[in-house]
């Protein structure tokens, strides 16, 4: 690896680090009440266990979540099915960083107040769900 793409791949990891040290915590916490995990595409994925329970109390009821460079899922399959969504948002963590949960809970709120729909009409969820290839009324 040449030393600028290794600085790179470092740089955007650390800009990230907040959000992926909670997505850590949630995913290792899963793991000791009996969830798992692996890595795909450069992300670490946790599934199971607690976090069906942790995900179904969320808005939206979501089958996933990224954190960083953490995605956390209800099963193996869902987080298969919805793995080119959440690496949208991997790479949307490594642009904004910290910056990334106020701008999404932000924008949220304000499409809210306009009384759009809070989830679908997030810009960083049409990014999303423009790059994945899904339609966003498939989820």
């Amino acid at each position: 690896m040449k030393v600028g793409v290794a600085l790179g791949w470092l740089a955007r990891r650390t800009w990230a680090s907040p959000a992926s040290l909670l997505g850590l915590l949630v995913g290792g916490l899963s793991c000791l009440a009996g969830g798992r995990a692996q890595v795909r595409w450069g992300a670490i994925e946790f599934h199971g266990s607690a976090l069906n329970g942790l995900l179904r109390r969320l808005p939206n009821n979501p089958v996933a979540m990224t954190l960083g460079h953490v995605i956390v899922g209800r099963t193996a399959e869902d987080l298969a099915r919805c793995r080119a969504h959440e690496q949208v948002h991997v790479r949307q963590y490594e642009r904004y960083g910290p910056l990334f949960i106020p701008c999404y809970l932000g924008c949220s709120l304000i499409l809210w107040l306009r009384r759009k729909d809070p989830y679908r009409d997030n810009p960083f969820e049409v990014e999303a769900y423009g790059e994945d290839g899904r339609r966003k009324d498939e989820g």
